[in-house]
């Protein structure tokens, strides 16, 4: 399971975009998200976009692998297609905040792998934030937890990726899950 985790403004849903075309072989895993899509976001797509209800309903059956609250919006990962896709021998993709991130990693101890993906600098995070569209108070807070998000990053042994260049980022990215990968597949001694 490679999950890309990372700050928000860092780049991971441009990562995981391009894992996505270059690499279909991976089960993409759809998060659920209460808030509302930002433009260009296609609900099943991006995420399966429901009301905070449907959510709740949803976190009562046990239906989530993970669930936060980050930023006063819900979002989790449906645990059983996940299930589903690991017992049928398919290597799954996340896209997950730090807290989902670490989540997964504890409950899939040695299994799930994480890169972590951060902007080169807390300005280039802003910038890219106020590109996509957040408005300043998102900014702010989304600039203020980034050195909180990635000390948990540090301290949980994610792979920390600094997107100062898209390629080179992506070719990180990658090379994290072929050593997983690698790691699966060789022989036991």
């Amino acid at each position: 399971m490679l999950v890309v985790s990372g700050v928000g403004g860092g780049g991971k849903g441009t990562i995981v975009d391009r894992l996505r075309i270059e690499h279909p072989e991976l089960w993409w895993s759809v998060s659920w998200a209460t808030r509302a899509p930002r433009p260009g976001e296609i609900d099943g797509v991006h995420y399966t976009f429901r009301s905070r209800a449907e959510f709740e309903a949803e976190i009562a059956r046990d239906g989530f692998l993970e669930w936060f609250e980050p930023y006063g919006h819900l979002k989790g990962t449906p645990k059983a297609p996940i299930l589903e896709q690991i017992a049928a021998g398919r290597d799954v993709l996340l896209e997950l905040d730090v807290e989902g991130a670490r989540a997964v990693a504890h409950a899939f101890p040695g299994d799930a792998v994480v890169a972590f993906v951060v902007a080169p600098s807390l300005e280039d995070q802003r910038d890219r934030l106020a590109g996509r569209g957040d408005g300043p108070a998102d900014v702010a807070t989304r600039v203020g937890r980034a050195e909180a998000e990635q000390a948990i990053a540090a301290a949980e042994g994610f792979e920390i990726v600094v997107n100062d260049d898209l390629d080179r980022a992506y070719d990180q990215v990658v090379a994290i899950l072929s050593r997983a990968i690698a790691a699966r597949n060789a022989p036991d001694d």
